[in-house]
């Protein structure tokens, strides 16, 4: 029964940890580029696009499928890089386990 108390405890740690971790990560952002920088996403840890910057010389009307293919670009981009830094800091915590994603 000690060792299932010592358990639970570490398991309650671990837990609160991964918590510690989500919040830190709603205020961590990565930056993403696509056109040569032309457009740049910001994403947060939890997968979210909080800014998106497009370069004014980019803009032209008769080229608006090639914007839309940069912002595409630079978001998912931004989204696999956020999913990185977000693996990353749960590896830190968890010392790569094998435990389900929880983002």
């Amino acid at each position: 029964m000690k060792n299932f108390n010592q358990m639970l405890k570490q398991a309650q740690a671990l837990q609160q940890k991964m918590m510690d971790v989500q919040k830190e990560m709603e205020d961590k952002t990565v930056e993403a580029t696509s056109g040569g920088g032309m457009v740049t996403a910001i994403v947060n840890g939890k997968q979210r696009v909080v800014e998106l910057k497009i370069e004014k010389q980019i803009i032209d009307p008769n080229e608006i499928e090639m914007l839309q293919d940069l912002i595409v670009a630079a978001v998912n981009k931004g989204l696999e890089e956020a999913q990185n830094m977000v693996a990353e800091a749960v590896n830190q915590v968890t010392g790569n386990l094998n435990l389900p994603k929880i983002f």
